[in-house]
């Protein structure tokens, strides 16, 4: 009875959407001498990298026997388009240094030649 299921990936939008990403049907041949016990087996599914920010959503993978279904908790993936890029103010603050020196030096030999005369 519980051999055969079916394991299906799929992710809700944003925007409450169902998308089918995976599905596969699944048939375990159980050993003689296991039967009537409780099993564990694990299936990884690898998804593909994300095409655009509108990938984001919740990951969800559902099994379902004949008159079972069970539903992961499912994962929230948020994609974004160019990755996150911090900002950086380096060259700003370099400009506002050399700036200020270049007035200092400047205030500076304008005293020294007024102070000549």
């Amino acid at each position: 009875k519980y051999t055969t299921f079916s394991i299906s990936y799929y992710w809700i939008n944003s925007w409450g959407q169902n998308t089918s990403i995976y599905s596969r049907l699944e048939n375990v041949v159980i050993p003689s001498g296991k039967e009537n016990r409780t099993a564990i087996i694990s299936y990884d599914h690898r998804v593909t990298p994300l095409q655009a920010s509108s990938s984001t959503g919740t990951y969800y993978c559902v099994v379902k026997w004949k008159d079972i279904q069970k539903m992961g908790k499912g994962v929230f993936i948020l994609a974004r388009g160019t990755g996150y890029i911090e900002t950086s103010h380096g060259w700003e603050i370099l400009i506002t240094f050399t700036v200020i020196l270049a007035a200092l030096s400047m205030t500076a030999t304008a005293l020294l030649l007024w102070k000549r005369k």
